[in-house]
């Protein structure tokens, strides 16, 4: 391939991946909607409607509607995140409610207002701000209660 090959909008091949890349195959893909902001991208606004979303950039935004939240060990979200399932490797802050599980990897920082039903955090991972255990919604089986720890 020719190194200065030129992409259909007439700018270098390779440029609009380094802006955003957001394979067509994803959209249909196992894992659903999958929105990945890469590193070195800069990212702000509302997020919706998006299964999953990784971050490995800077992200300031509110993400509603959405499955699962990752942050990667070198990605900075700041804002406000409902969703299922929040792994956090990098920096977190803001307000972010897991309705379902929260993990702090090791790397991982979250600070703000933070809302979980179960709580991960390996050894090194922190956690700071205002942090409170959702109540069980009665669905299913009963779980291990944690009123009063």
């Amino acid at each position: 391939m020719a190194a200065n090959t030129k992409s259909p909008s007439g700018l270098p091949e390779g440029f609009a991946k380094r802006v955003v890349s957001i394979p067509g195959q994803m959209a249909t893909s196992e894992t659903g909607k999958k929105l990945v902001v890469g590193k070195d991208i800069c990212l702000s606004g509302e997020i919706t409607a998006c299964d999953t979303l990784v971050v490995e950039g800077q992200v300031e935004a509110s993400l509603q509607g959405s499955r699962v939240f990752e942050v990667a060990e070198c990605g900075d979200f700041k804002g406000n995140v409902e969703i299922e399932i929040a792994e956090i490797r990098g920096r977190f802050e803001g307000e972010l409610v897991a309705n379902s599980r929260l993990i702090i990897r090791r790397s991982g920082i979250a600070t703000g207002n933070i809302r979980y039903r179960e709580l991960e955090i390996e050894q090194g991972g922190r956690i700071s701000g205002s942090v409170e255990v959702l109540p069980e919604t009665g669905e299913g089986s009963p779980k291990e209660s944690t009123e009063g720890t």
